[in-house]
């Protein structure tokens, strides 16, 4: 009887190295380095803003909300502002942080916040808030005030 198995079990020995060949060369097929997995950690986002009034007087504290809706969720991803003023003369400040100066870039620290633009001159007012993140996508926001004086 184990004579007959023996003969039997060897007989069936190329069967099991076709076998064995034709499982290593379809997980090594499988796993060819052409299938490179895409992580996506770039994602554009969108900004939304309250609405804000159109006259400002001199000395006036104008409250801007600001919400950043992403398209997707990348934990390292972070915000920055800029802003640049034109026409007229005001500050710009996060809450009560020392207000921000043109061009500098600051780092938001969420993505829901308000700012305050306070008018220091008497004529119309016009200036631009840039909101940038890490990856490089970059939306630009325009605000004009009126004077009311």
């Amino acid at each position: 009887m184990i004579a007959i198995f023996n003969k039997f079990r060897t007989g069936l020995l190329p069967l099991y190295v076709f076998l064995t060949i034709l499982t290593a060369s379809v997980t090594l097929v499988s796993c060819s380095k052409d299938d490179d997995l895409e992580i996506q950690n770039n994602f554009p986002f969108e900004v939304n803003v309250m609405p804000v009034p159109k006259d400002v007087a001199n000395g006036q504290t104008v409250e801007i909300r600001i919400t950043i809706q992403r398209t997707g969720n990348y934990s390292n991803t972070q915000y920055f502002l800029r802003y640049f003023q034109f026409d007229g003369q005001g500050t710009l400040q996060y809450y009560n942080e020392p207000p921000y100066q043109p061009n500098d870039l600051y780092q938001l620290p969420t993505e829901q916040f308000r700012l305050y633009y306070t008018s220091t001159s008497a004529v119309s007012q016009s200036f631009d808030v840039w909101i940038s993140d890490s990856l490089g996508n970059e939306k630009q926001l325009s605000f004009q005030f009126n004077s009311s004086d």
